[in-house]
């Protein structure tokens, strides 16, 4: 993650049911859905200005690390959080061995 984004927190919108981060007054946010203890990561958005930024990754990371913190498994179904996986395989760990991507993401 970019040093810019670091103190930037995680909002997590239960209204709208995702995890925002606003990064100089434009929005960044994934949408969410709850099944359990598992939760459905399904659309990540990030206003135009904020593309090149780095702050969708950040978004990302941040989400995951808070789903981890909070010990639930994750259902990447959003093709921008599923590739930022694969990148990052470290974070299977957290992934629901029921998500069919499951196979695809190489651990470490």
């Amino acid at each position: 993650m970019k040093p810019e984004f670091e103190n930037i927190p995680l909002n997590i919108n239960e209204t709208n049911k995702r995890f925002e981060l606003e990064y100089n007054g434009h929005l960044a946010f994934i949408n969410y859905g709850e099944f359990g203890k598992s939760i459905a990561l399904v659309h990540t958005e990030a206003e135009p200005e904020l593309k090149g930024t780095g702050a969708a990754s950040a978004l990302v990371e941040k989400t995951l690390t808070h789903l981890k913190e909070e010990g639930k498994e994750i259902l990447p179904y959003c093709p921008y959080v599923f590739a930022y996986i694969k990148r990052h395989p470290e974070w299977k760990e957290i992934v629901n061995p029921q998500f069919p991507g499951y196979n695809q993401i190489n651990a470490q």
